[in-house]
């Protein structure tokens, strides 16, 4: 991949592209959510993707963060536009526990699933792969051992889509996110085997 190729959705005030490694220290008061539950309209986390046309293929990217304030986060994204994206990410809660979750939005209308995982954990890897208008989630510790995280439709996302990575505070913070390891390839998430489709 070559990661000066990629774009900005809002371009934070402070970040670096190197050869195989990008930084962004992220702005305070920055997210990404549609509605739900909160019923607020939050659109101003900085997006760094490329895009494809390939219907079959699979992202996947390393992510080490400095976290310290609720909801301080960094991770994947499939960002088409304000009501229509997905993230995944480690989200800080406090000095006990964080959230690795991933949020879908479709038609301006986020949703949030989460586990718990210890918040000494300060790295994740995270792997998007695409099936069309089908995506996977998966997440690992060592960037070898992938567990799902969620399978899901995007309605939008047909022909050419955009990928790749983000950072934001929500809240009053700023952190320093280091993203390394990207690849782009083959599709790691295999067609089904089992039950067929229904025919119309």
């Amino acid at each position: 991949m070559n990661l000066k190729q990629m774009q900005w959705t809002r371009t934070p005030k402070v970040f670096t592209i190197g050869e195989d490694k990008i930084e962004i220290v992220t702005a305070p008061h920055t997210d990404l959510w549609q509605r739900t539950y909160y019923h607020f309209r939050n659109d101003s986390a900085p997006v760094l993707q490329m895009r494809t046309a390939e219907k079959f293929f699979s992202f996947t990217v390393k992510t080490q963060f400095e976290s310290k304030r609720r909801f301080d986060q960094c991770g994947i994204a499939l960002y088409i536009d304000s009501e229509n994206w997905l993230k995944a990410s480690v989200e800080y809660e406090n000095e006990h526990f964080q959230h690795l979750g991933s949020v879908v939005t479709v038609n301006g209308y986020s949703d949030w699933a989460t586990t718990a995982i210890d918040a000494s954990i300060r790295s994740m890897w995270y792997r998007l792969s695409r099936r069309e208008d089908d995506f996977c989630i998966e997440c690992s510790a060592d960037g070898v051992r992938f567990s799902q995280m969620r399978i899901c439709h995007m309605p939008s996302a047909t022909g050419e889509v955009p990928f790749g990575i983000y950072a934001c505070s929500p809240e009053d913070s700023s952190f320093r996110a280091v993203f390394t390891r990207f690849t782009l390839g083959e599709c790691q998430w295999k067609a089904h085997v089992g039950q067929p489709p229904d025919c119309d």
